[in-house]
């Protein structure tokens, strides 16, 4: 493994004349992988789980969708705004590098720490544990899976990122474009399964459909937070900015597909949930696409867990990918150690960052559960942006 070494134009020839090479992450990531590394990291399991806070928080279906739309508007504003600073900036990192360049180094050292040893360990941790849960499931039928399996699955699923992650970066965006394509068929299955509901007439739950809205502000802020949550994942792009083929033309054009994309499919998604269920069966269920499957596909009700299981271990591959190269660019600039900036030779991957990022997430496995890393998570960000 060799350190890459951040220089600019004026120390290439010293480069050469001293006989040293420079090694660099190679720009592998097209329009394709970019618009899956958008869309499949968004896409986890919050389409599956969070219509019915939604819902709950907002007292009605139509208020209910509209809150699905303004978020998909938000996350199109911040994305839009981070592909220009991205376009500026052709540097990888996302907020760590720009908050460096920006405002300097001590608020970036604090920003790096707080994500690379908490936050994104956390993200995965979590994220790879509801993975773990729905995979375990069709094993215990009738009964809670044991927690020990459930963790021993996550931590299974963390190590296979990693060896995934560590060999190849066009083997990791291979994989992350295989499992975008099928939680995008999995989505467009109830989008279909909604449209022939609704050809049938099954439009009650859209009678009256602004009926019992929440108008308080506190109920609306928390609808949007669980809303917010689904679409997590809309700036992932900017951390490997540096691997973009033409990032100045990559960059905003996947944004531009992977944001409305994902909003349209979520907004249809719990069309398609609401046509199947009625709201108060929406709010009792404890997983949407679950009984979406029972009342709808039947014996086939199967898939809706198997596609949640697929959504969410791409989420998490997405996931890992990007917070690799958080530690590894800020131990290039010095504020993590320098092991850390080193790329594998041959594979040219950052091995090291990866290989650290996965201990600490399975570090936080062992030591907690999905519901405590959540909490967790969340306590890390808010005070961490308090903070700043």
């Amino acid at each position: 493994m060799r350190r890459r070494k951040a220089t600019d134009s004026s120390h290439s020839s010293t480069d050469v004349r001293e006989g040293k090479e420079k090694l660099r992450l190679k720009q592998e990531v097209g329009l394709i992988s970019g618009v899956s590394l958008i869309a499949g990291t968004m896409i986890g399991s919050g389409i599956f789980m969070s219509p019915e806070w939604v819902l709950h928080h907002m007292g009605s279906p139509a208020s209910s969708l509209l809150i699905w739309g303004a978020c998909g508007f938000l996350a199109m504003f911040g994305a839009l705004s981070y592909a220009e600073l991205g376009t500026i900036i052709k540097e990888s990192g996302g907020e760590y590098i720009y908050i460096l360049r920006i405002f300097g180094s001590f608020p970036a050292f604090l920003f790096a720490y707080t994500s690379v040893i908490l936050v994104r360990p956390a993200g995965l941790a979590a994220v790879c544990l509801s993975f773990a849960e729905y995979a375990v499931a069709p094993f215990y039928p009738g009964c809670s899976s044991p927690p020990i399996v459930i963790k021993c699955a996550a931590a299974a699923c963390i190590l296979l990122l990693t060896i995934v992650n560590c060999l190849n970066v066009r083997l990791a965006t291979s994989v992350m474009n295989v499992f975008t394509a099928a939680k995008l068929l999995a989505l467009l299955v109830i989008v279909v399964g909604g449209l022939v509901l609704l050809t049938r007439g099954q439009t009650q739950s859209f009678h009256n459909a602004f009926q019992n809205t929440t108008a308080g502000v506190g109920a609306v802020g928390v609808a949007f937070y669980q809303g917010l949550w689904s679409y997590d994942g809309w700036n992932n792009l900017n951390y490997v900015t540096e691997e973009l083929k033409k990032p100045e033309v990559t960059l905003p054009r996947a944004v531009m597909i992977a944001i409305p994309l994902v909003t349209c499919l979520y907004l249809l998604v719990n069309v398609s949930y609401l046509a199947a269920m009625t709201p108060s069966e929406l709010l009792s269920s404890g997983a949407v696409a679950v009984t979406w499957g029972d009342k709808v596909l039947g014996r086939w009700a199967w898939l809706m867990s198997l596609s949640v299981a697929l959504s969410t271990f791409g989420s998490s591959n997405g996931t890992f990918f990007s917070g690799g190269r958080v530690c590894y660019i800020a131990a290039r600039e010095g504020h993590m150690p320098d092991i850390l900036s080193m790329a594998h030779v041959r594979c040219l991957t950052p091995s090291p960052a990866l290989l650290f990022t996965s201990a600490m997430s399975l570090i936080m496995i062992m030591s907690g559960n999905f519901t405590s890393i959540v909490n967790f998570f969340r306590y890390v960000r808010v005070s961490f942006l308090l903070a700043s």
